[in-house]
């Protein structure tokens, strides 16, 4: 590994650090007002949401790193203390990078990137209308660090008021896919939430049995990965030898629509992920060479876990150590 200290490099140096290490980053398209009543907008990657009850959202406006002045947002924020905080979504990204651009102070970034002010109903700050998330804010502290280019200046912020759009809402829970999220990584690189960016992970079980009770022949083969021993660790208690042997008599019983018992369909499966046929395969073919039995069978349990069956995943992996 490389290895830095802050201290011994430019400014500039540490930002790209962080932009590239740090990430994806959600974006806040924040609007805001200034004393006189000019509006602004201007998007942060620095930003996150920090708890519920109230409802905190966070962001920094950091000093500019070419002369270390404030930024139009802190200025305004300072003086009314009100906010929108708006999601970025893939199909107004360029727009969003468009308000990114340091105008003058009192050019309406509205009008330059082409994004609708619509009325807030309790701060004086103009909504996004094209966002689908916004949230109306209050200023409750800010906390600042250093004076150089660069410098963090956190603005914490109760959230007021929720707009969500009805499409993208379902079940009380926004659907990702529908929201479309994007983020910011490195340099010009961007990232979408949107198809097989998104996957979902089991929350862990309160009394799961861990990582450190896998047995020791499924945490010493050189074909799972650490996400599959994470999933194996995530069961409240290890599966029996009898509910594997139920579980295998199962299998080697069933009866398979288009089914071909060879090792050639066995790697043809592997490709699709079919790991019953997989596993079915192993069962069937006659093969002395037990090693190869167990590389099978610790394929078909990988292929079992990375499709979220888990139960199926475990029996089999146990299997595998018979051999």
């Amino acid at each position: 590994m490389l290895h830095f200290e802050p201290k011994d490099l430019p400014q500039p140096e540490v930002h790209r650090m962080l932009l590239g290490g740090v990430g994806p980053r959600p974006i806040a398209l924040v609007s805001s007002l200034s004393e006189d009543g000019k509006p602004n907008l201007t998007p942060f990657s620095f930003f996150n949401a920090f708890g519920s009850n109230p409802p905190i959202v966070a962001f920094s406006p950091s000093r500019r790193g070419r002369d270390a002045s404030f930024k139009d947002t802190y200025n305004n924020l300072i003086k009314t203390k009100e906010c929108v905080v708006q999601s970025v979504t893939f199909s107004i990204v360029e727009q969003i990078n468009l308000a990114s651009t340091e105008y003058p102070p009192g050019i309406n970034e509205f009008e330059k990137s082409g994004l609708t002010p619509i009325d807030s109903d309790i701060v004086k700050p103009k909504r996004v209308k094209e966002s689908p998330f916004q949230m109306e804010c209050k200023v409750r502290d800010v906390m600042s660090y250093g004076e150089g280019g660069g410098s963090a200046n956190i603005f914490i912020c109760e959230v007021l008021k929720f707009h969500i759009t009805e499409d993208i809402f379902r079940n009380g829970i926004i659907q990702p896919e529908l929201m479309d999220l994007v983020a910011r990584m490195s340099a010009n690189y961007y990232c979408r939430a949107n198809g097989d960016a998104i996957f979902e992970v089991k929350r862990p079980i309160r009394n799961g049995i861990g990582y450190d009770n896998i047995p020791s022949f499924i945490k010493e083969s050189n074909v799972y990965s650490g996400n599959n021993l994470g999933k194996l660790g995530n069961i409240e208690r290890v599966p029996s030898e009898s509910e594997v042997d139920v579980f295998i008599n199962e299998i080697r019983e069933r009866k398979l629509e288009n089914y071909e018992p060879s090792e050639q369909a066995f790697f043809r499966y592997h490709r699709i992920k079919n790991y019953r046929y997989m596993l079915k395969v192993v069962l069937d073919i006659s093969n002395d060479n037990n090693l190869k039995i167990k590389h099978y069978l610790e394929l078909t349990a990988k292929d079992a876990l990375e499709s979220s069956d888990d139960d199926f995943g475990w029996k089999t992996a146990l299997y595998a150590g018979r051999f």
